[in-house]
């Protein structure tokens, strides 16, 4: 089975990245971009965004997550730490953000290192998810082989039944990823596509550039 996508093509002319409006932070430009499409509700899931890691054999994977917090700190996302991209992280911290947003024909790249949050921090958002939530937190062992569906429901029926405090697990919070490097890309026509790097140069703090497209 095959099928030839070569006519699928758009063009991109909803925008630009013009040096001369770039703030210094890269955070604030970020901020900019999702606060724009936030207002105008052109995205159904605004934080999703992809994550990829790096296992132990040297092989990426990349699976969308959402963003729960972003400050000059970095991005914070929850996971359950022995899932295989929480285990992927502890072995090797070095990660990729991609977020996406084709109302606006806009893409944001983040490379940088994720670290734990603070147990508290897990603790306080656990504490501020819905009970559905927190209950699929509990019982699912995320990544493992299961044998059915059903396993997870009868986890999940007797969790309820037995009224017990939904506690965060020990295995389940935060990574917060601290970028090293912030790319902006920006569709145009022509498929001359905006394309604005920061990097942080830890001497010297953020500094950007335009690569071709």
């Amino acid at each position: 089975m095959s099928k030839d996508l070569s006519n699928y093509r758009k063009k991109y002319v909803k925008g630009e990245l013009n040096e001369n409006d770039l703030p210094d932070n890269p955070i604030v430009l970020f901020s900019k971009f999702f606060n724009i499409i936030d207002a105008n509700k052109s995205e159904r899931e605004l934080n999703a965004m992809s994550l990829s890691t790096v296992d132990t054999k040297g092989f990426p994977s990349s699976r969308i997550v959402l963003l729960k917090k972003y400050s000059d700190l970095g991005f914070v996302f929850f996971t359950n730490y022995n899932s295989k991209k929480g285990k992927d992280i502890l072995n090797n911290p070095n990660v990729c953000l991609s977020f996406y947003w084709p109302s606006v024909e806009q893409q944001v790249i983040i490379k940088g290192k994720a670290f734990k949050i603070s147990e508290v921090d897990s603790s306080d958002y656990f504490k501020s998810r819905p009970e559905g939530s927190k209950l699929g937190a509990i019982v699912s062992n995320q990544s493992e082989v299961i044998s059915s569906r059903e396993l997870l429901y009868n986890r999940l029926e007797s969790l309820k039944s037995s009224n017990a405090e939904l506690k965060r697990p020990k295995n389940w919070g935060g990574f917060i990823v601290k970028p090293f490097s912030m790319e902006f890309w920006q569709g145009k026509d022509n498929r001359l596509h905006d394309r604005i790097v920061y990097e942080n140069k830890s001497d010297k703090g953020w500094r950007f550039y335009r690569l071709s497209p």
